[in-house]
């Protein structure tokens, strides 16, 4: 029998939803936030096989075949209303941007530069909050988190010394930020609210999976020296990222408070940083250390929530 999960989506929502973060929850997202983390590593290591663009259509092209089957087996539809149409393709157009730059950044520069630099997303998405989310006010906290997180990006933006340095690279992870950014703001503002968030991952990455791909000859040739450490670090970005690891986000999304949620992502762009230099041994400047945490503390503020 074939499950309307529109229907029971609220309703298994409801019956699950945690008031408060328990044990579970914190030892998962940590998971998730470490799991984040390793594939800027996993994305860096692979590019030594596959250029970039076209590593990235490539893994949306993958995920696109996972999340079919899962949908399949889970009886998930895939018909998404006429009116959030639009919004799904321009949601996937972002996606395809934010990975084009991220991937093609991340072949440049450090994994620890662009980590600090694409992590800033919520310091671009509480601005535009702001303008678009008349709910969203700009408290004190929240202004000083935004204060501290835009130092800390002009800081990694300053920084020219130690490893792999470069402005392309830097400005693309920037980019990236702000495509996600946008991707989040879409989901908020428009119909794809309503959306259920498995059809609103595989319009995602549907729609970036061609667009990517007719790019990819712009960018260079396909292959470079492949071995099997770059195809099992494709098969993780496919099934353990793109599909799987984002319907884990989702369900997390679902299960916990959001401004819970939220207070993990700092996690993300520390452990990318140590991983860069533990896995990879990249050079870190110190400015690059005090960026980090300045980036950190200040997503960490405009996160949280102030108690009722």
């Amino acid at each position: 029998m074939r499950i309307d999960n529109s229907a029971t989506a609220g309703a298994v929502c409801g019956m699950d939803r945690k008031a408060e973060m328990d044990a579970f929850g914190a030892v998962a997202l940590t998971a998730f936030a470490l799991h984040l983390a390793f594939n800027q590593v996993v994305i860096k290591v692979t590019g030594g096989g596959f250029s970039p663009v076209f590593a990235a259509g490539l893994r949306s092209a993958g995920a696109v075949l996972v999340l079919l089957l899962w949908m399949h087996l889970r009886g998930v539809s895939l018909r998404i209303p006429r009116v959030a149409m639009p919004w799904a393709v321009a949601s996937g157009l972002l996606f395809a941007f934010e990975f084009l730059c991220l991937f093609t950044a991340l072949d440049l520069t450090t994994v620890s530069r662009s980590a600090v630099i694409f992590y800033s997303m919520p310091l671009w998405l509480a601005l535009a909050s702001v303008v678009f989310l008349p709910e969203e006010r700009l408290t004190q906290r929240k202004a000083l988190g935004l204060a501290l997180a835009f130092s800390g990006v002009i800081l990694a933006l300053s920084d020219r010394t130690g490893g792999q340095v470069s402005w392309a690279g830097d400005l693309l992870s920037l980019c990236s930020a702000l495509c996600w950014g946008g991707i989040v703001l879409l989901v908020r503002v428009t119909p794809l609210a309503e959306v259920p968030p498995e059809q609103q991952l595989i319009s995602q990455v549907a729609v970036s999976a061609p667009v990517l791909l007719v790019l990819a000859p712009l960018f260079g040739p396909f292959l470079r020296d492949v071995q099997l450490i770059h195809i099992a670090g494709m098969a993780f970005q496919i099934i353990g990222v793109a599909s799987l690891g984002f319907l884990a986000w989702f369900w997390l999304m679902k299960r916990y408070p959001a401004n819970s949620v939220a207070s993990f992502s700092f996690i993300s762009p520390v452990a990318s940083v140590l991983m860069g230099w533990l896995l990879l041994g990249e050079e870190i400047a110190p400015t690059i250390w005090g960026a980090l945490i300045l980036v950190a503390v200040g997503i960490t503020l405009i996160n949280r929530r102030t108690r009722a």
